[in-house]
């Protein structure tokens, strides 16, 4: 009996229609990122354990993939490591792992490549990577991302180019319905700090990152737990309450932890920010100051921003923030940079909820030349030539058939032009296009064919 098939969860695959709408999102990311003087990067698909674990803090740690090592993977253990359980022995049978995010092995590589880099060096990455997560809806467990990194530079106009190229990759996508949550780690520190909780910082921050989630009374009673106090919540209390413009929320905050040098030097990073996206000519009622917003990933030391849709229910479509010594882990220390990551999964389903894909994607056939016999056949090669060299996406049906058949493979790929080879028109050298949408037809010889298919595409 045959097996019968089927994909891992959390994976899917991507048909022909679902991939022309991918490398629509991907086009047009891939674009901006070119717009603004980033080179394309790749990383391989596996890392050494070593590399991975102890950058996405503990949670991260449990979602990473890991590989067996080759041959007999057990001749290296012993009954006592069974004993001590999976993460012990999980260290003597897998020395490697899919990559969790493409951020790591970027600074791995930067590390391993620093001489032949020119600092500060933009990169950007389109590659999946691959979480054991628990597949729902907008989380996978293989999904793209892409990303965009500056490193090399502490400057914060970094942070502002960021900030306008999401504007402008979703302006490219007619995708408006999104906000922009914008924060830094350091007014994180300043909270914990005024709160007494810096001891418990990481704890802190993964309970407050739980808000949009649980709620703040629950947050304030997982907070209560870790032992911040009653006066310290109606203190949190007063920085989650902020309200009005971005430079308003700032003041405000400035006043609230003002024995915090941590939190302070987090507020004015924010305004310069803010003001050099200004000068940049970006003026965006999207972009909030949220001091909730904590992301997850440990490594984040400065600028920290999530985006999300407003008008459906989907998860942080693009995040990302500032990282001052990511490449330390690795030896190079002292050499800051700020990233991007767009969620090319998530941006598809949400542009698939909204019907937001174009109605006529130029990747596809333009033209389909008819068959009906070895005489046009032999013709219409010659024509499929000059269309092709003329850059008009075409093809010719393959076998002679009847005309309604070719028709009908046309509708069902969506090609919206088909054009009529026979014995007559060889003969005048006129030929009949057909528009399948519209159903109009007209005669045309072969310059003006070519000149009428490159003035629709």
């Amino acid at each position: 009996m045959a097996q019968k098939p089927s994909l891992p969860k959390g994976t899917r695959d991507f048909g022909p229609a679902q991939m022309l709408k991918r490398n629509y999102i991907l086009n047009a990311i891939r674009s901006v990122f070119k717009k603004y003087g980033f080179l394309p990067l790749e990383t391989p698909a596996m890392e050494n354990l070593s590399t991975l674990t102890g950058k996405y803090g503990d949670e991260g740690d449990q979602l990473l993939f890991r590989i067996l090592n080759t041959g007999d993977y057990l001749s290296k253990t012993q009954p006592a490591d069974y004993e001590a359980g999976s993460k012990a022995l999980t260290s003597k049978i897998a020395e490697k792992g899919l990559k969790y995010d493409l951020t790591v092995p970027f600074a791995r590589y930067v590390v391993m490549n620093q001489h032949d880099i020119a600092f500060p060096f933009r990169r950007y990455q389109i590659q999946p990577v691959w979480r054991a997560d628990r597949p729902q809806k907008g989380r996978y467990r293989e999904f793209y991302q892409c990303d965009a990194d500056i490193i090399g530079t502490n400057s914060l106009i970094s942070e502002a180019e960021l900030m306008c190229m999401v504007h402008e990759v979703f302006e490219r996508l007619n995708f408006n319905d999104f906000s922009v949550s914008i924060s830094n780690r350091k007014v994180l520190e300043g909270m914990a700090e005024v709160l007494n909780a810096s001891e418990q910082f990481s704890t802190f921050c993964v309970i407050l990152d739980k808000l949009d989630k649980i709620g703040q009374e629950r947050v304030f009673e997982e907070l209560s737990k870790i032992g911040i106090t009653p006066n310290a919540l109606t203190q949190l209390d007063n920085m989650l309450s902020l309200s009005g413009a971005n430079s308003e929320k700032l003041e405000a905050l400035k006043v609230l932890l003002a024995d915090s040098e941590a939190g302070i030097t987090g507020i004015n990073e924010l305004a310069d920010t803010f003001s050099y996206i200004e000068k940049l000519g970006l003026t965006s009622h999207k972009l909030v100051f949220d001091p909730t917003l904590a992301r997850g990933l440990s490594y984040y030391t400065g600028t920290i921003y999530e985006v999300k849709p407003t008008s459906v229910k989907m998860g942080t479509i693009t995040a990302g923030g500032r990282y001052d010594n990511l490449t330390g882990i690795f030896g190079l220390k002292d050499v800051s940079g700020v990233g991007i990551s767009f969620g090319i999964d998530r941006i598809y389903d949400t542009l698939e909820e909204m019907n937001l894909y174009p109605e006529d994607n130029q990747d596809t056939t333009r033209l389909l030349i008819t068959n009906f016999d070895q005489e046009s056949a032999d013709y219409a090669l010659g024509l499929l030539a000059k269309f092709r060299a003329a850059g008009i996406n075409s093809e010719l049906y393959p076998d002679s058939a009847k005309l309604k058949k070719q028709m009908s493979y046309a509708n069902k790929k969506g090609i919206p032009f088909c054009l009529m080879v026979g014995s007559r028109e060889i003969e005048t050298g006129e030929f009949v296009l057909k528009n399948m949408s519209t159903g109009e037809q007209s005669t045309l010889d072969t310059d003006s064919l070519i000149k009428e298919l490159s003035s629709s595409q």
